[in-house]
């Protein structure tokens, strides 16, 4: 009989945080910039997904992204920036260039789970992050509800969400535009199950949002 073949000692659960636009809706320039308890946000979003049980965060930057790494505080423990010059082709060359720097091993550590959260969702919390990671079952997806969200607005998933690591590579390749891997997840809605977090989980889209950022 064959030997059984050798499982990795250590495998690191890594985050990619989206964080390339250029906020063109909203109007205040790139939303990972906005000022939220005193940092700018994309500080705000990596530290929760650190804090919730990432062992490393790849933020993701185009849109004036010299002007982010001037105002942000993202050189710490565990945090990878990664450029994307073609972020104004959709949100689908950002998730493609994060999970591929996502996916090398980390100090010979390979990944386990990708969790792929948004810069303009300023109301996740460590325990939302956490509660997704221990909720994970092997070779499947989790993805966020929010309670709160209105019933019209309430998608049967949102971000942020949890790939497992053999599902990431796919899920990034079919992505499109800037649709981020919607096809992929809609082709495999078998694998998704969903966790319940508190809140509206709102985006920072408008300025009707931006009481979020208060």
């Amino acid at each position: 009989m064959p030997a059984a073949p050798l499982l990795p000692d250590r495998t690191s659960d890594v985050a990619v945080l989206l964080a390339a636009g250029a906020g063109t809706r909203l109007g205040r320039g790139p939303k990972a910039l906005l000022p939220h308890r005193g940092r700018p946000l994309v500080e705000h979003v990596t530290a929760a997904l650190l804090a919730g049980g990432c062992d490393a965060v790849v933020v993701v930057l185009g849109a004036g992204a010299e002007r982010v790494r001037a105002a942000a505080s993202l050189d710490g423990p565990g945090v990878r920036v990664v450029l994307n010059p073609g972020w104004a082709t959709g949100m689908a060359s950002s998730l493609r260039a994060g999970v591929a720097a996502a996916l090398e091993p980390r100090d010979g550590v390979p990944l386990a789970r990708l969790v792929v959260a948004h810069v303009d969702q300023p109301g996740v919390t460590p325990d939302d992050v956490a509660r997704l990671l221990a909720a994970h079952r092997p070779g499947r997806v989790t993805a966020s509800r929010w309670a709160d969200a209105p019933d019209r607005d309430r998608p049967r998933w949102s971000h942020p969400l949890v790939l497992d690591a053999a599902l990431a590579a796919p899920a990034a390749a079919s992505a499109v535009g800037d649709a981020g891997a919607r096809a992929f997840l809609r082709a495999h809605a078998d694998l998704i199950d969903v966790v319940t977090h508190p809140g509206d989980g709102r985006d920072v889209d408008t300025e009707a949002d931006l009481d979020l950022l208060a």
